[in-house]
């Protein structure tokens, strides 16, 4: 699947991804714990350095409400974003920066599909143009959070085939990381 959109990504694009589904395996029903239960999807540390060659910007937006519940502490989440970011840097990528939010409370700016983790990375990065980001999820609340700071998505269907791809908050389906990254090495401007 190829978009006309593609062809205006350049350098002065931003990449937002979510993390459970999109970088790593998810667990049904349950939250990745600790940094051994991190289990990256096929070929996502490869990836990355792909986008980075797009990208001038890359950051992780992540709901963590296990951390909200007391299942785990924001030591196990940090633990696991070290080994998650110290696997990319061995594959020759790199991520601006991790963003989570730990409120159960849907109604927290910060919790997607609330727009607040894209406007803390665009406080501490000014440079960012939200018009220019793309948003790559495997859920709906990613594509709202992207829709809803003006952003294109793509849709990850990683485990959950009722999404309606149809809907007007998807602009594209891939299978996964690496199609993307793929796709936008063919199709991305290079200016």
């Amino acid at each position: 699947m190829t978009s006309n959109w593609m062809q205006s990504i350049n350098r002065e694009w931003t990449l937002f991804l979510d993390r459970d589904g999109v970088i790593n395996v998810e667990k049904e029903d349950d939250y990745i714990r600790n940094e051994n239960e991190f289990i990256f999807l096929d070929q996502v540390p490869e990836a990355i350095p792909l986008f980075n060659s797009i990208f001038s910007k890359i950051f992780i937006v992540t709901n963590q409400k296990g951390v909200g519940k007391g299942l785990m502490s924001e030591t196990d989440l940090q633990g696991i974003h070290h080994k998650m970011l110290s696997m990319i840097s061995q594959a020759g990528g790199s991520i601006d920066k991790v963003y989570f939010c730990t409120a159960i409370d849907p109604l927290h700016p910060c919790r997607k599909p609330n727009p607040g983790m894209a406007y803390q990375a665009k406080l501490e990065y000014p440079s960012i143009d939200l018009q220019r980001s793309l948003m790559i999820g495997n859920t709906m609340g990613d594509m709202k959070f992207g829709k809803a700071c003006g952003m294109l998505t793509v849709f990850l269907p990683s485990g959950k085939p009722e999404l309606n791809i149809d809907d007007p908050m998807v602009d594209a389906v891939y299978p996964n990381l690496m199609a993307v990254a793929k796709a936008l090495q063919i199709h991305a401007g290079t200016t």
